[in-house]
């Protein structure tokens, strides 16, 4: 035995199976690597050490501080890469190949932590839309929230990405609170165990909040439940599998799948091949042929091209693909290397064969392929092969997926028919267009979009700035319909959310207030003697209110603001056209006058706590204003956001302006950032 054994991480400690465990050989010369095996495990353990340990350490934590922990990861396996890419190197990755998986699954981890502390406040629950009102007199009030289930997160991954695979994973579920249970696939797993191993001994996220398994998920799935998730990525027949696993489902376990995809890439009909978009369409198709040697899941393997450029793509194609070497990664010159597994190998040459009965391979001889630094008789070397579609109608390219460096070309006859054909591939996680037509784009979007989670349109004047086809995004969805699983990863927030309780909490305003920790028109204000900018973060209180006025306002104010501003509309100056109005019938005062008289009656002038105004969201404008109408403001302190690690915090206040009547004329919500101590220190 060669390779060491790989270890889980269960239960706070490192465990290491009785048995010898099952082989794991490097692609790039059948050397053995590892051994895996969960034997002696208590699997159910770990379900039940995240809930209880896991969960409610990562529940004391608000958004911002679980984004400080997961900023702090990101940036210190950023600074210990070079040994994951040497690690890398054994899977079969070139040095672009490791960046993609490694620099991309840092760079998630930083991603969600800037999104988080941005995005979400600094507190442990989320609120989802406005309040809604239930009946008339406004005392029966509801409105959604989001609060971390109390549950697992359940990850089972595939062999292709070892690293940004399961940090996609566990960013946004950390994020929102739950503890995650990291299962690799056998054929890399050595490589997700190194970089778990320096996660925990960075000692920077609480225990309990990661597992790693390393074995079989079969005992764990038994001990789920339905404040759990598993999130899978794999193949579509497994995903099946998994989606009606009795427990799953008479459970009500929260699963996600992402499964086959038969992505297409469209070159668009006004596309000529002196075009600068004809370059950019082969250059890209082709990186996605040769990235991890095609073993990707957003990689192209339909190449869509008008039935008069089919030859063109071919031989531009060719005159690309001819330039690359494969071999040994780090090897002189070598730009493409195996894929994972001589099995792996013997699954694609398979798929290639049934291909074969719907097109014929014009790139690439899998049986002579050069070999730099390598051995193919010990290596799953294969060459990068485009096939050229004889029958675009042929069920086979729409639903073979050669999991490697294959793509196919196909050509099309019209727009509709380009559709049709990328339709027939049952769902899939992207699908790209090269095009500089932006009203074919709209034709081709909004055939394909049901069908799909994610579409990249290129052209000329993006390129520069595109990150490509087979880049999921940490800021954009990671999926797809039918075929591709039907589920979510990523999108942002979206992706913290999807591991979070949606619950709708209906009573009165102030019960609302209490149980949100955001202040709701008709929860109680409380009025005090002394004005709530002199207030610091650790003094105000939600609720704080200020009443400011009345002023009233003249037609001279009305004139002097539109001449100082510019803003001569005739509703403001041109009485006889006002009075014609049927919202108006007179002069009427500006909106922004409105809010900038309402800011003179709550401001306080001197120096303290209130450091600056940051913004306005929500401004309506209700009622006309018209000249002797007597304004007065009332400002309520809405909610407050101390920012972690700042000296300051953020105060949203609620701003109503009513007139004499007591007609409200404007509502909105005024942003201020103050500091958390009358003395500028950190305080709450």
């Amino acid at each position: 035995m060669g390779g060491r054994m790989l270890e889980s991480y269960a239960c706070g400690r490192w465990h290491r199976a009785t048995d010898e465990g099952r082989a794991v050989v490097s692609p790039v010369d059948g050397a053995e690597v590892a051994r895996v095996s969960s034997t002696g495990l208590d699997v159910a353990a770990m379900a039940t050490y995240a809930r209880e340990t896991g969960g409610p350490a990562l529940a004391a934590l608000t958004f911002h501080e679980r984004a400080a922990a997961l900023k702090a990861l990101g940036l210190t396996l950023m600074a210990g890469k070079a040994e994951f890419y040497a690690e890398s190197a054994r899977t079969g990755a070139t040095e672009r190949d490791s960046a993609v998986d490694i620099d991309g699954g840092f760079g998630t981890l930083l991603s969600y932590a800037s999104k988080a502390k941005r995005e979400l406040p600094n507190d442990v629950i989320h609120l989802d839309g406005p309040v809604e009102q239930l009946g008339k007199k406004g005392t029966f009030v509801a409105r959604h929230v989001h609060t971390s289930r109390r549950g697992v997160a359940v990850q089972i991954n595939a062999y292709n990405f070892p690293v940004w695979g399961f940090l996609e994973k566990l960013a946004p579920a950390f994020i929102a609170g739950v503890p995650t249970i990291v299962k690799p696939a056998t054929q890399t797993a050595y490589l997700t165990e190194l970089v778990f191993r320096r996660i925990i001994e960075s000692g920077l996220l609480p225990e309990g909040a990661v597992q790693l398994l390393c074995g079989n998920p079969a005992p764990l799935l038994e001990a789920l439940g339905g404040q759990d998730s598993v999130a899978f990525t794999g193949s579509a027949h497994t995903a099946a599998i998994l989606r009606a696993h009795p427990v799953l489902v008479e459970r009500s376990v929260h699963f996600t799948a992402e499964a086959d995809s038969l992505n297409a890439s469209v070159l668009g009909s006004d596309v000529t091949p002196d075009a600068p978009e004809f370059e950019l369409y082969v250059k890209q198709l082709t990186i996605e042929m040769t990235v991890k040697a095609g073993q990707k899941c957003t990689a192209i393997r339909r190449a869509l091209v008008p039935e008069s450029m089919v030859d063109a793509v071919i031989e531009a194609a060719r005159a690309r693909l001819d330039r690359v070497v494969v071999g040994a990664p780090g090897a002189e010159g070598v730009t493409m290397g195996p894929v994972v597994s001589l099995a792996q190998r013997t699954d694609v040459l398979a798929a290639v064969d049934k291909l074969r009965g719907a097109a014929e391979l014009v790139v690439g001889d899998p049986d002579h392929v050069a070999v730099v630094g390598g051995d193919r008789a010990t290596g799953a070397y294969l060459p990068p092969m485009l096939l050229r579609c004889t029958d675009p109608e042929a069920p086979e390219v729409h639903e073979i997926e050669a999991f490697g460096p294959v793509a196919t070309v196909i050509g099309y006859r019209d727009t509709a028919h380009a559709v049709e054909l990328i339709a027939r591939g049952g769902g899939s996680l992207v699908a790209s267009l090269v095009t500089a037509d932006p009203r074919l784009a709209r034709d081709v979007l909004l055939g394909v979009a049901p069908y799909h989670g994610r579409l990249l349109v290129l052209n000329a004047e993006n390129a520069g700035e595109s990150t490509g086809h087979g880049s999921p995004l940490p800021v954009l969805v990671h999926g797809g319909p039918g075929r591709a699983g039907g589920g979510e990863e990523l999108g942002g927030i979206r992706g913290v959310l999807h591991h979070m309780q949606r619950t709708a909490i209906q009573g009165t305003p102030e019960v609302l207030a209490a149980a949100t920790g955001q202040w709701v028109t008709g929860a109680p204000r409380v009025e005090s003697d002394e004005h709530p900018f002199r207030k610091s973060l650790a003094e105000l209180r939600i609720g704080d209110t200020i009443e400011g006025g009345p002023r009233t306002v003249t037609l001279a104010d009305i004139g002097h603001f539109a001449d100082f501003t510019g803003d001569t509309f005739y509703a403001h100056t041109d009485p006889v056209a006002a009075a014609a109005n049927p919202l108006f019938g007179g002069i009427v005062a500006h909106g922004y006058l409105v809010v900038s008289l309402a800011a003179g009656l709550f401001v306080d002038p001197a120096p303290g706590p209130v450091l600056a105004n940051f913004g306005v969201d929500s401004l309506r404008f209700l009622t006309p204003v018209r000249a002797d109408d007597a304004l007065t403001v009332t400002l309520t302190a809405k909610q407050i956001t101390p920012r972690s690690g700042a000296d300051y915090g953020e105060v949203r206040w609620d701003a109503v302006v009513v007139n004499q009547d007591g007609a409200p004329v404007a509502t909105y919500d005024v942003l201020t950032l103050v500091a958390k101590t009358r003395d500028g220190g950190e305080g709450r």
